[in-house]
């Protein structure tokens, strides 16, 4: 179906060698995207190409460090240089670092606020003339339901998830005059190595989360398939400034 095929697209997902982002990548190179896997990880990079490779897709691995702002925009450029164009840029790198606020030294918070929002803003910013010259783009910014809760743990994740959604608002609004949709997803409890730390951190999370969502289960990457390919499609035109919760209906429980 036209509305959902990303035939002749390319899309870059940061973080896209593990978890949600290589979930999405999959779900999109399943649709026929062109996928750039950005990550610092050679090892890691390495083997996601070759799993979505075994999709049939087009891919290739750019490494990328989201904390400098001239790797952000060598991965755009890089993109362009070998895939000729950018259509699809998905914003998923980010970290947590679990304490109680008071505890929290300045460095810290500022590696977690510029791991997952400032790269996003910076990776973002690189992609716009891109998305600009072809006449249309699709950004994905990855939220967290830390953006609509709050929890003790999570000080400095919940603030830059919380400024993700604001930010994608901000841009959608900047960018629609240029046929560019910039959207955000909040995933709940998936069952990815961030959040297996967090097990291992945090009595008690595994039989809260189970008991609290209505799916009565974890989510997995795969579960962000078929959203990422909603959002980087067609089908998803006009839609823009929005924040759709991926989470088994754990949000919806009073």
């Amino acid at each position: 179906m036209k509305l959902f095929d990303l035939s002749g697209r390319v899309a870059v997902v940061t973080g896209g060698n593990g978890g949600i982002g290589l979930g999405m990548a999959k779900g999109m190179a399943a649709a026929g995207a062109t996928i750039v896997v950005a990550g610092r990880d050679a090892a890691k990079n390495a083997a996601a190409v070759k799993e979505i490779q075994n999709l049939g897709a087009t891919t290739s691995a750019i490494a990328v460090d989201v904390l400098k702002e001239d790797s952000c925009r060598a991965l755009i450029a890089d993109t362009v240089k070998r895939h000729g164009r950018l259509d699809i840029l998905v914003n998923n790198a980010g970290m947590s670092i679990r304490k109680q606020p008071q505890d929290f030294m300045a460095a810290e918070w500022h590696k977690v606020l510029d791991s997952n929002l400032t790269s996003a803003f910076l990776c973002s910013q690189a992609a716009y003339p891109e998305m600009k010259k072809a006449g249309a783009g699709k950004v994905i910014n990855i939220g967290s339901m830390m953006s609509i809760f709050g929890a003790a743990f999570a000080t400095a994740y919940a603030a830059s998830k919380g400024g993700m959604v604001q930010m994608t608002k901000a841009m959608a609004t900047a960018w629609a005059k240029d046929n560019i949709q910039v959207n955000s997803i909040l995933p709940g409890w998936i069952d990815t190595a961030l959040t297996r730390r967090a097990r291992e951190e945090v009595q008690g999370l595994h039989e809260s989360v189970l008991k609290r969502t209505p799916a009565g289960r974890w989510g997995v990457p795969d579960d962000f398939a078929g959203i990422a390919v909603f959002l980087a499609a067609p089908a998803s035109d006009f839609v823009t400034g929005a924040a759709i919760t991926v989470d088994g209906g754990y949000a919806v429980q009073g």
